[in-house]
């Protein structure tokens, strides 16, 4: 290497090295301002209150409403609150269904048990398709209650060709728990048992399981938990009918005697590697083709506490069809010292989750990356990726007239935002003020941002041409659609874009985004939801401070589609699905757009880190009446009809047991 070239690099690297500095700087900082923007919002709230202006005497009591008026959210009015509580209602029957009723009757149990002896399901040769699924549970020490109703769930399988190996480390003053087994073991060939010499940690444990497992596939269960009678069964539909190697369900915490004494319900959505990376949302009941663990352990000590993460992550890298199947089958035993009561009781398993994300995160090539835990949750994390390189960003803001709404946008870009390699492209579209032209001069001897003119073509207007149009007369390797209506909250907005754009497996990402109230009017959106049946945001006028279903308004996460409102895309991508789709005029063009990407394999991200506000529709007013309702309603039957076949299909991130009427992950009856 001559002289210039190692000079040359050593300029290169120490740009890079600035550069990173910079990107970490411009994280903190929007992390920092996050947390004052919050404690401001709070105080806002605290000191405008009616509580606040009583005296002294009344304050206590009313600051006690304060925070039952908080802990509802959205419901402060007393129209509300009995909304809340009919809500409630509603969410206690559905979850009758999801219990013991839902268990089959005998007249279901016998067709569950002759259903693989169809013709259609046997190979040429005449053998099943149907094969043995071998249940691991590693026990220690387990309450003689809790024993008997996990081996209780397995015998009363619909399907019934299962092994259940146990390996068992208890110590000698929990010798019953080998007694009990023994004589199970004398009641049904299908069960194994084997007595460890020692206790080797729920790693080593479940390992010693596995070698008494002789089944094509294997299936992972908790020693104190409980499975519903047709868990193998659908699982085995899935295995023949689907082809299916990585195969898991919908699941429960429950607390008691009985699985319908149920505290929390977790229905989850079809896999999704950027929710598995940030939470272990798959979590039970996991069962997979043995030809995953390609000679490989099936759990790592040194993941001890998250070991089950560590697996699932190593083993759907290198599934070919992962199934999930929406039903919740498997019952999670929450008691003194479970993790399923408090993580806290196993701290050591915070420690070991993101060792188990950071590791999967080097196999699959990401350097440089953080991980650090959400308010959510320990265990639910924030993973931040290493810009690569200074490319150039487009951000496209289509405007007619609204002055004030676009110098507001404006502004709050030039203001706020720390990445530095940028152009704003304004696209005049037909404006009639003087005004809005005054303000268009100001930027006349500015590189940064350049005014461009639409010109009417006579059919109205057209959101899609606008911004196809907008796209063109730019030169950056990303493109970002702004409305003009937005405001700039994150000051490393684009950074959290672009650190998931610049990866080779995601198209479109979006950004949370705000109405002027703090609720929230957009944390990404799912086909089929709303009263037009076409797409709707999920969360929608939620507080800001809620943490959302599961925890899934604290994390990057996979999704269908996100808004236009703010969406950041490759420029090559755009280019490759040809722009909006200019039949979509003023809606469903950004949703119809993220899912001719995903036609192309591509994923799609909605990042609550990059945050905005964004008083939505004011440029162009609601669509609920008149020549406005018209429209809305031809595009909405144009896009059913486009996209029929994935709107019956449902959304995969969106689960078929919640309804299609409401935000807010309520459960349908």
């Amino acid at each position: 290497m001559s002289e210039e070239e190692k000079d040359l690099a050593y300029y290169r690297d120490a740009y890079r090295n600035e550069k990173q500095k910079n990107n970490l700087l411009a994280g903190k900082l929007a992390d920092a301002e996050r947390k004052i923007d919050d404690l401001d919002s709070n105080l806002t709230r605290i000191k405008g209150s009616f509580a606040w202006k009583l005296s002294t005497p009344l304050r206590g009591c009313m600051h006690t409403i304060s925070r039952t008026k908080q802990r509802l959210g959205n419901y402060g009015s007393l129209k509300g609150i009995a909304r809340k509580l009919s809500s409630k209602g509603i969410e206690k029957k559905a979850r009758t269904q999801h219990g013991t009723a839902s268990f089959p009757d005998a007249a279901e149990v016998a067709r569950q048990r002759a259903y693989f002896e169809q013709d259609c399901f046997k190979n040429a040769d005449g053998s099943s398709k149907a094969v043995k699924i071998s249940i691991l549970v590693p026990l220690y020490n387990t309450p003689k209650n809790f024993l008997k109703e996990m081996i209780d769930s397995v015998l009363a399988q619909t399907y019934e060709n299962w092994e259940l190996c146990l390996a068992d480390g208890s110590d000698a003053e929990h010798s019953f728990v080998g007694e009990y087994c023994l004589a199970e073991v004398q009641k049904d060939s299908r069960i194994k048992y084997h007595k460890l010499e020692k206790n080797t940690g729920i790693s080593g444990n479940t390992n010693e399981c596995l070698k008494l497992a002789t089944g094509e596939y294997i299936g992972l269960f908790d020693h104190d938990d409980v499975l519903h009678p047709a868990v193998l069964f659908e699982y085995m539909k899935a295995i023949v009918e689907q082809n299916a190697d990585y195969i898991y369900c919908d699941e429960c915490t429950f607390h008691g005697k009985s699985i319908d004494n149920m505290i929390t319900l977790h229905f989850k959505p079809d896999f999704s590697i950027d929710n598995l990376r940030a939470n272990n949302y798959i979590c039970h009941f996991s069962v997979f083709s043995r030809h995953l663990l390609e000679g490989d352990e099936l759990f790592r000590s040194q993941f001890d506490g998250s070991q089950d993460h560590d697996m699932i992550l190593r083993l759907t890298s290198r599934a070919k069809n992962i199934v999930h199947v929406p039903k919740l089958l498997y019952y999670w035993r929450s008691h003194k010292g479970s993790v399923a009561s408090d993580i806290n009781a196993k701290s050591y398993a915070i420690e070991a989750a993101r060792g188990a994300v950071a590791d999967h995160l080097t196999r699959c090539g990401f350097e440089n990356f953080e991980i650090s835990s959400t308010k959510a949750f320990e265990t639910i994390f924030r993973i931040k990726y290493e810009l690569q390189g200074n490319p150039k960003v487009s951000i496209v803001i289509a405007n007619k007239d609204h002055v004030e709404d676009l110098s507001r946008c404006v502004n709050s870009i030039l203001e706020k935002t720390t990445y530095d390699n940028y152009e704003i492209i304004i696209v005049e579209n037909n404006s009639a003020t003087q005004e809005i032209q005054d303000f268009y001069h100001k930027f006349d001897n500015r590189n940064d941002v350049k005014v461009v003119t639409w010109e009417d073509d006579g059919e109205g207007f057209n959101y899609s041409k606008i911004n196809n149009f907008g796209v063109s007369q730019s030169d950056g390797d990303y493109v970002v659609l702004l409305n003009n209506d937005t405001q700039i909250i994150s000051i490393n907005w684009i950074e959290e874009l672009l650190m998931y754009a610049q990866r080779e497996d995601v198209a479109a990402i979006g950004a949370k985004l705000y109405y002027a109230d703090k609720t929230i009017q957009h944390a990404g959106i799912v086909i089929g939801l709303g009263a037009h049946r076409t797409a709707g945001h999920t969360h929608y006028r939620c507080a800001s401070t809620n943490l959302g279903y599961m925890g899934r308004l604290c994390y990057a996460q996979d999704v269908t589609a996100v808004t236009g409102a703010c969406l950041m895309v490759k420029r090559k991508l755009w280019d490759e699905v040809g722009g909006l789709d200019e039949s979509f005029k003023v809606s469903l063009n950004d949703v119809d757009f993220c899912l001719r990407l995903r036609q192309l394999g591509y994923l799609n991200i909605w990042n609550p880190y990059c945050e905005l506000y964004h008083l939505e529709s004011v440029s162009r007013g609601l669509d609920d009446q008149g020549e406005k309702a018209r429209r809305y309603n031809e595009e909405s039957e144009r896009f059913r009809e486009k996209w029929k076949k994935e709107l019956e299909q449902g959304d995969p991130y969106y689960n078929v047991n919640f309804s299609l009427d409401r935000s807010d992950y309520s459960l349908k009856i």
